[in-house]
């Protein structure tokens, strides 16, 4: 399938490795150019010739920045995509804000949880989706979490920020927005085979003082789909998203999770 987004621009974030290079690499395959953003100069150098090497006809540009931050973001949409172009796609993405026990949390761990999680999608929005609309085409991914559906106790900044994200897309994306071409949808991720995955298994079994094989295949057993999700799998779903075939999805929250999410809604 010709997904229709050859030659336009997106500006992926935490793009670097994990789930937001899952999103690039499907995008750079569908020929999207791309802007990508993270923290880390290495990996991000390393994202960027891998994607260049593998879909040779893509332009890719990489900033270096936190895209949590306001100069961060200026850097990003800044960005030099030639003359008359501007940015067609935007996957917002950052890292979720530590597990812990709400009672320890004070206002300023919050409000940091808040600008990344809440405020920076919000931000990008509100700084593409008037371009998009005036051209006639736009999309937004956030990639959110499952927690969202389903939450966690020890992830209370997550459900919390994310959450109040998630309403204001309810929102924003049944605007006048969506007559003019651009949609907005929540991309939510289960239990996917990434840095973030094993480092939070490691830590449960530090804790616990089982093997991490056994702490692997125990969260497993949780999914219906008896495996982890990888970052190819997740991105296919974010590029049909980003498609001219999914202009009729918007303000969506599409849960990627291998089947543990147990409610039927």
């Amino acid at each position: 399938m010709d997904l229709g987004i050859k030659g336009k621009w997106a500006l992926v974030c935490g793009a670097s490795k994990g789930l937001g290079l899952g999103c690039a690499q499907a995008l750079a395959a569908e020929g999207a150019n791309l802007v990508i953003v993270a923290r880390g100069v290495g990996d991000l150098q390393t994202a960027a010739a891998g994607l260049r090497e593998a879909s040779p006809g893509v332009q890719v540009i990489a900033v270096a920045a936190d895209i949590t931050t306001p100069e961060g973001r200026a850097a990003a949409l800044s960005a030099p995509l030639g003359p008359g172009s501007s940015f067609d796609i935007v996957v917002t993405n950052a890292g979720g804000p530590p597990p812990g026990d709400f009672r320890g949390w004070d206002r300023e761990i919050w409000l940091k949880a808040l600008d990344a999680n809440m405020i920076t999608p919000i931000e990008l929005i509100k700084a593409t989706v008037d371009g998009m609309a005036q051209r006639g085409f736009g999309r937004i991914i956030n990639i959110t979490s499952s927690a969202v559906k389903a939450p966690i106790d020890i992830l209370g900044l997550s459900n919390g920020a994310r959450s109040g994200l998630t309403g204001f897309v309810a929102g924003v994306s049944r605007s006048g927005l969506a007559a003019q071409g651009v949609t907005i949808n929540n991309l939510l991720p289960g239990a996917f085979d990434t840095d973030r995955l094993k480092t939070t298994l490691e830590g449960a079994a530090t804790k616990t003082g089982q093997p991490v094989e056994a702490v692997m295949d125990a969260r497993r057993k949780t999914i219906p789909a008896r495996r982890f999700g990888t970052p190819a799998e997740f991105g296919a779903i974010c590029a049909f998203l980003c498609s001219v075939h999914a202009g009729y999805m918007t303000g969506q929250n599409v849960l990627a999770d291998g089947g543990a999410y147990p409610g039927t809604y």
